[in-house]
Formats: C-alpha cells, structure tokens, sequence
C-alpha cells in the first residue's frame, strides 16, 4: 500500500493559511500558483512558508504533469474547469457562504443558479464538496462534510499580552464592510487602541504582517483580539480568530451563534458597541484578566480546532472524494477498463458540460 509521503495532491493556492494546513496530512504537495483573480500570483510567505515536501508550479505544469494524483483540491468552479482535463478525484473546498461570494465579487448570477452550477458539474465529474463551516455548507446546499480550521498552540510562543493595545486581523475591510459588521467595528473601538493588520490599502498606516514569525510576535503581545461578523453572512470565527485563541489571546465579538468563545471565560460577546468598549477597557487595564481568558480561549482552540481532528475529518473527505470518482468512472467507461485505481493521462476524457459564469471565483 502506498504510503501518505509518496502520494501527492495537486491543489489550488486560495490563501496561504488555508493551505498550509495540508501539511498535517503528510501527502507532498504541488500547489498551483500563478493564477488570475488572486491578491498575489505568488506563494505569500508573509502569510505563511511554503509547506514541507511542497512545490509551486503553474496551471499550464498541472494540467501537463506526469503526477497521478491522489486528489485535486479545487476552491470553486473556475478552478475545477481549469482542470477538468485531469481525470483523477477532485474535492472542492467552500470557503464562503454563497451571499458573501457575491456581494464581494459583485456576481451577477443569482445564488441559487450558482448552486445549481456548482452541483451539477461537481456530480457530473463524480468529485466530492467540503466546507469550512456548517453556515458556509449550507449557503451552497452542501452540509454533509464540514471541516473546521485547524490551529495548533504548540506552534505559538507563550502568550504574554502586555501591549495594551487590541488587533485584529482582516484583509480589505471597506470591500467586506458588510459581513465583517466594520460599521459596529468602528463603534465599538473608537478611541480606543485596536490595531489592524492585513492587505488594506485603502486604509492609510496599515500593513501585512512581514511574515509568520511577525504575526506570532504580534499575537503574542497584544491584549486581545477582535472578530465581528453578520450572522447571515460569515461565522462567529474565522481562521485568524482560531490562530488567536491558539495564540492564547482572549477573544471580543458581537453575539453570534456559531461563536466558539465563552462570555467572561475566553472573551467578552456583546451587540452593544458601548458594552463591547467597556469590556475592551477593562481587558487594556488588566493584563492578568487577558492572560487567564486566554488561557481558556487556548484551551477551545485546542478542544476544537486541534491539528488531529483536521488531519483526521480532512482525510476522511478525500478518501470520500475518491470513492466517488470511482462510482462514476466506473459507470463511463467500458466495462473493460475499469480500474480501481485512476486511469493513466492517455485515458478517454470524461465529458464535460460547459458552465457559464462571472469570474473566477464563482
């Protein structure tokens, strides 16, 4: 039997964080970089390092490479058309809910078209659907298989909090201002220190963290850490929010039902921006309040979003993935053919239907 180090899946670079957490499986990885509709064509390393027993190549080398596949992991249609010449398993990952898709990229096809898009070619090429959230699974109509963020507290220096000053992580704020509720951000902290970091250059004096090891630094010394989100649209946590609570930082949000934090253990949860401000003074007046929440907040991370439990549900979806390609394989090609493993590159194409979509992330 094949051992998880001589498999390998090619997949798509959405954001770095994501995908750097396909190190846990053990699979080498060939990550397909320089593609159209990306903040970078490149591998970001001020997001994270390239992972271990990894390679950056082009879409043109992975359509044309000898690889056979274990799986392909795809992050919408686009990239699954990209691709369709490959005949070997195919997962894709649900990153947004299917209202937030659309209000960022300004598509113009409705939602339940996308869906319907979406769920025909996925069964016509027999691949497999994850989300990254049970919300964001169900915008789409696809619940089964949730598979959360994973972030470990071992990979993070011991939290100290002694800068009084709040952060929050988060990429083009004024794009997102919606699903992000900015508009309750900014009355609940204003005046008060709460740093952010990320790609916002519409938002003078703010900047991306140099590297993995600055954001580390940077979790490691603030006092807490910021997440609020409309619940129609995004989760009560994102992957950021996990990197904190692993970071052992003390969490403050709006109310949310899908909040992972405990209000008065692990952070404060509050729909009133004057609450919410008081709670965040009285964590900048009390470092030793910070650090014992935050004790707790590491402790949800570990419980819930420990690298084991990632490795183990994400395993499970593409193994899913593969049984699913073999149904259909199976059903469309000679009953002579049939293998149990994928075809070699020269094997007859499946068909393909083509789909008619707004950009690339759709």
């Amino acid at each position: 039997m094949q051992k998880e180090q001589d498999k390998t899946l090619l997949v798509f670079n959405c954001h770095e964080a994501w995908v750097y957490q396909l190190a846990t499986l053990g699979y080498r990885l060939d990550i397909v970089v320089g593609l159209k509709g990306r903040h970078k064509t490149c591998w970001d390393e001020q997001i994270r390092p390239l992972p271990p027993h990894s390679r950056l190549i082009t879409l043109t080398e992975a359509r044309r490479s000898g690889t056979t596949y274990h799986c392909i992991i795809a992050h919408n249609i686009s990239d699954l058309m990209d691709i369709k010449n490959r005949v070997e398993p195919k997962l894709t990952v649900i990153h947004l809910s299917i209202e937030a898709r659309m209000r960022e990229e300004q598509c113009s096809v409705p939602p339940r078209e996308m869906a319907r898009l979406l769920h025909r070619y996925v069964d016509l090429i027999g691949g497999h659907v994850v989300a990254v959230s049970a919300l964001k699974g169900r915008s789409w109509g696809y619940a089964d298989d949730i598979v959360t963020f994973c972030a470990e507290p071992a990979d993070y220096p011991p939290y100290r909090g002694d800068l009084a000053c709040g952060l929050r992580i988060s990429n083009f704020v004024n794009l997102r201002r919606q699903f992000l509720l900015w508009d309750f951000h900014e009355k609940a902290f204003a005046g008060l220190p709460v740093r952010l970091v990320g790609y916002n250059p519409d938002v003078p004096g703010v900047q991306a963290s140099d590297n993995w090891d600055h954001l580390k630094s940077l979790l490691q010394s603030h006092r807490f850490y910021v997440h609020t989100a409309d619940p129609a649209l995004e989760d009560g946590y994102n992957m950021a929010t996990v990197e904190a609570m692993a970071a052992g930082l003390p969490i403050l949000s709006n109310a949310h039902p899908g909040s992972p934090i405990e209000h008065g253990v692990s952070g404060f949860i509050s729909n009133d921006p004057a609450e919410l401000a008081s709670h965040a003074r009285r964590l900048l007046a009390d470092q030793a309040l910070a650090v014992r929440m935050g004790a707790q907040s590491q402790r949800i991370a570990r419980e819930r979003f420990g690298a084991e439990r990632f490795r183990t549900a994400f395993t499970h979806s593409i193994e899913t993935a593969r049984h699913k390609f073999r149904q259909v394989f199976h059903r469309q090609v000679a009953p002579r053919c049939i293998v149990s493993t994928p075809p070699p590159q020269d094997a007859p194409q499946r068909p393909t239907a083509p789909v008619a979509i707004d950009g690339r992330h759709v």
